[in-house]
């Protein structure tokens, strides 16, 4: 599910596109987790591969942090637009696999339909694990949209060739809007209703906040002894 030629992904991201799949309906005791890649402090330009990597996944549900799974690795390549997967699909995928059991819905700091191919890789981390999936960004790809009326909750589509791929999502009034991306097996509105059902009061979904610091705190503490990943349960 991860090539490492650009080509095969493009190709790959052609294909998940036009996948049929079944839509998703989030189950009334929802469990969402968020996945995030940290790297080395001091990185300029688009990075190369190798580059050390801190990647962090939690789920929660109720509000809680129920699992959490926290390992450290190498980007699978350079940055480029388009072709983020090459970078950081793999490492996505481990992290949210470390979780158990899995989550019912994934959030990932990408795109979905907002791409060149419709691939992005919000979409590509849900088909590799199989679960349903949403991107949130600080901004669109490729799509376009007027921003949303000034009070938390209001929306307005992101659009690309036409179709609505997305939202501009105003999380607090008085606050920049941030993009929210169907990806594997969501829709839009589907997509928006996860993340304002994960905000908990912040600009950013919890458990994209919470799998953020856990990677930070993960390079923070990259000098004691121990290595790899590990998961717990938490009470």
């Amino acid at each position: 599910m991860w090539p490492v030629d650009p080509q095969e992904l493009m190709a790959l991201q052609v294909e998940l596109a036009a996948a049929a799949t079944e839509p998703w309906r989030p189950p009334a005791d929802l469990s969402v987790a968020a996945c995030w890649v940290s790297f080395s402090r001091g990185l300029t330009g688009r990075g190369g591969p190798g580059d050390r990597a801190w990647t962090a996944a939690v789920k929660m549900q109720g509000g809680r942090v129920v699992a959490r799974h926290e390992q450290r690795g190498g980007a699978g390549a350079a940055y480029v637009p388009g072709l983020l997967a090459l970078r950081l699909g793999s490492m996505c995928e481990a992290a949210v696999r470390g979780l158990r059991p899995l989550p019912d819905v994934v959030l990932v700091d990408a795109t979905g339909r907002d791409h060149p191919r419709h691939g992005g890789l919000a979409l590509h981390l849900g088909a590799a694990l199989g679960l349903p999936s949403v991107g949130v960004t600080h901004r669109p790809l490729l799509a376009h949209g007027d921003w949303p009326a000034d009070k938390a909750g209001a929306v307005s589509p992101l659009v690309l060739d036409g179709v609505v791929v997305g939202y501009w999502l105003r999380t607090r009034a008085g606050m920049r809007p941030i993009a929210v991306h169907a990806g594997w097996r969501t829709n839009p509105e589907t997509a928006a209703a996860i993340v304002l059902g994960a905000l908990r009061g912040h600009r950013t979904p919890e458990p994209l906040r919470e799998a953020r610091r856990l990677a930070r705190l993960a390079r923070a503490q990259d000098a004691l002894p121990h290595q790899g990943g590990s998961a717990m349960m938490v009470p």
